[in-house]
């Protein structure tokens, strides 16, 4: 849940990118919240309509035409056409096998994993991110090497940069 929280807040706050999602989307990752971390329908519901509320602009719609032309894994061709419509730069994914090059790159996507997204955040602003992370933090009543600590987990290359730029362990 950290990394969540993680990317919403950089999407948010200094807007260092406009996220993108479908119902079909949301549905999974509601479907994983649930099964994965044991939590409540009412609790995935409100976290959706809360997302809904300060990322309107995030929901694609009028994709499904392109479902059938993507060539990618079958199960994420959902997830590649609703990219291609809004014309994203890059899918962020652990499931990177599903988006090969040869099915992303006519369309000029990029298929990342998370901690390659938020280093080429920060790279492109570090101080934001890194207010970002200290508010986050601030938050949820925690030390910022506290949430590097809990975002490692998830996001190693990206905090050992930040270790790296910053000449501290976390």
């Amino acid at each position: 849940m950290p990394l969540a929280d993680t990317l919403l807040r950089l999407a948010a706050g200094p807007r260092l990118y406009v996220p993108a999602w479908t119902d079909h989307i949301m549905n999974e990752v509601s479907r994983s919240l649930q099964k994965d971390f044991r939590l409540s329908r009412e609790k995935t519901l409100y976290r959706e309509s809360e997302i809904r509320r300060h990322f309107p602009e995030a929901w694609i719609e009028g994709y499904e035409h392109l479902i059938p032309t993507m060539t990618n894994h079958p199960r994420d061709r959902h997830v590649l056409a609703a990219a291609v419509h809004c014309g994203a730069a890059a899918i962020v994914t652990y499931n990177a096998k599903d988006f090969p090059a040869s099915c992303v790159a006519p369309h000029s996507i990029v298929v990342q994993g998370p901690s390659t997204f938020l280093k080429g955040l920060y790279d492109s602003s570090p101080t934001d991110v890194m207010e970002s992370l200290e508010a986050q933090a601030a938050a949820i009543g925690e030390t910022l090497p506290y949430l590097l600590s809990r975002l490692r987990i998830n996001v190693p290359a990206f905090v050992a940069l930040l270790e790296e730029e910053s000449g501290l362990s976390y």
